[in-house]
């Protein structure tokens, strides 16, 4: 077989694989996202809406972190380096090249951690000082910083196996891994608030509790699987000219971490100066938004990576740009109904979710009108997630950078002139606004680099799911408004028959608007619901046959 038929076969076998290894990773990720979602609703009842701002604020400081010593800058550098040396120079060269990237991790993730805890008071301050008028808000907020920041550490170590595991294709331990981390915040958010409240301490104080059990649990679980590639060896602290690339490709990328950073900073910021449960709306209607992002359109990011990786170590633009543009005929496949969902029907699948406890119909209120415009944004940040890698691939982290910081300009213009007027809310157009602007620049920018997106296919994928979704819509918010108005006399006043009364409309709407996508999808005879389901079937046939 000839050098370029190789390659093409081999472009082929990537994109053919790309669905099934996404949906190793959507399955794990799903998993994780239910016990999230579980996990918020359990916050949102047993803890009043101050207690829920300080954690948000507290969880976000270290988890912001994370982006750079984790999951972020660290495993978008070390996937790319790591598939070429898998390529190129086999098995024992990529486990000697690991062993010394870990040693520089644990000794940047030591050196961030007591950091963090010994200046966790300005941190603070600096991404909530509007607590200060409200008297003990700050303070409590800081203790909490300072007692759940040696996550980092644990979530930087599980997040470098998982570039590990993702880099030898093995999906599934690095994608159910996360899930651990909300069964011990569900079990410390039942178990604990009374047991530390009876001591004397702040009974918010079981969420930190159940923020290091979980992250210590997700490095735990990666043993096994890393140690049956070889990759649970000792830590090297060499610095060799691999390890040096890697921090080339980081140091850009450090420095577009820092511009999300300060994007953090400064919507946690804006939001402590908008009253008591201004972090909370915000944070739920981001984590609801990030159900349907996780289960397939990260991980569908995740598993496209590895294989952009190799296309392009192999100098194969043309097939790296047509899996690109496979994965994104995918991505939106799933994210445009995602995004219509969240609009359409938004309220009500808040009501069904939370409001139980101390979450009452007003905050179901203030988060659907966040959750609206975030929502609403899910396809453009599914568009950037999917864009993002094809850089990272060919070793392109400049441009990522450029484009963020650009897209910084866009939110703090658009948050500055909205939280007057409109209060949190305001923040959320500011998401919004900026995901869009960053979605554009990007994709613009990579076609210059490509030469070619295959915008043709991919607008032909994309028209038939938008008319898929415009029917769900339809469909999803008549059901729920017909329910809505059915329980509002037709259900009496027990206790179940008002939790029935939340649940009905949401399921409802969710139920007729999947019903009617899908259908309509199928008669529109849409290759990506075929691929899915095919990818479904295989999956299923192989457990059948074991």
């Amino acid at each position: 077989m000839a050098p370029g038929e190789a390659v093409v076969e081999e472009g082929t076998r990537e994109r053919a694989r790309l669905v099934a290894r996404a949906g190793v990773v959507g399955a794990g990720t799903l998993a994780s996202r239910v016990l999230g979602l579980l996990r918020d609703v359990t916050l949102a009842a047993v803890f009043d809406r101050a207690a829920t701002d300080a954690w948000w604020v507290a969880f976000t400081i270290p988890n912001a972190l994370r982006q750079l010593l984790g999951e972020g800058a660290v495993a978008s550098a070390v996937v790319p380096v790591l598939s070429e040396k898998l390529a190129k120079d086999g098995d024992d060269a990529a486990r000697r090249f690991f062993a010394r990237i870990r040693g520089i991790s644990l000794v940047a993730l030591t050196v961030v951690t007591v950091l963090g805890v010994v200046f966790a008071s300005p941190l603070t301050e600096l991404f909530a000082g509007g607590y200060r008028a409200r008297p003990g808000e700050l303070e409590r907020t800081v203790t909490l910083t300072r007692d759940v920041f040696p996550y980092i550490f644990f979530m930087g170590t599980a997040a470098l196996g998982m570039a590990a595991l993702n880099a030898n294709r093995r999906f599934a331990v690095a994608a159910f891994a996360p899930g651990l981390l909300n069964v011990a915040l569900i079990a410390a958010a039942l178990a604990l608030p009374g047991v530390l409240a009876r001591a004397g301490h702040d009974p918010v104080l079981a969420l930190a509790v159940g923020a290091l059990v979980g992250g210590a649990l997700q490095v735990a679980a990666q043993v096994p699987a890393l140690r049956a590639l070889g990759y649970a060896g000792a830590p090297r602290f060499v610095l060799d000219d691999d390890v040096r690339a890697v921090l080339r490709r980081i140091a850009p990328l450090t420095f577009g971490i820092g511009v999300y950073y300060v994007d953090l900073v400064l919507s946690r910021r804006f939001l402590s100066e908008l009253g008591v449960g201004a972090q909370s709306y915000f944070s739920w209607a981001m984590r609801l938004c990030d159900f349907p992002q996780g289960i397939f359109v990260m991980a569908l990011s995740t598993a496209a990576l590895p294989s952009l990786s190799t296309l392009a170590a192999r100098g194969a633009k043309d097939e790296l740009a047509k899996t690109w543009a496979h994965g994104m005929g995918l991505a939106m496949f799933v994210a445009l109904p995602a995004s219509a969902a969240l609009v359409a029907i938004g309220e009500p699948i808040v009501v069904a979710l939370f409001q139980r406890g101390a979450f009452d119909a007003q905050a179901a209120h203030e988060t659907a009108r966040a959750l609206a415009w975030q929502g609403g944004a899910i396809w453009t940040v599914a568009a950037v997630r999917q864009t993002v890698p094809a850089f990272y691939a060919t070793g392109d982290t400049r441009t990522p950078v450029v484009v963020s910081a650009l897209d910084l300009g866009v939110f703090i213009a658009l948050a500055t002139a909205l939280r007057g007027p409109m209060g949190h809310v305001g923040i959320s157009v500011a998401v919004a606004g900026s995901s869009a602007a960053q979605m554009l620049l990007l994709l613009a920018a990579l076609r210059w680099r490509l030469g070619t997106i295959g915008g043709g296919a991919i607008l032909r994928s994309t028209g038939r799911t938008l008319a898929a979704t415009v029917a769900a819509s339809a469909g999803g918010l008549v059901a729920a408004r017909h329910f809505t108005a059915l329980t509002r006399w037709g259900l009496g006043p027990s206790p179940a028959a008002r939790a029935l009364a939340h649940a009905l409309p949401g399921a409802a709407g969710m139920a007729a608007f999947t019903a009617v996508f899908v259908a309509t999808a199928w008669a529109l005879r849409s290759p990506e619901l075929g691929e899915i389901v095919s990818a479904v079937r295989r999956r299923l046939r192989r457990r059948g046959a074991t």
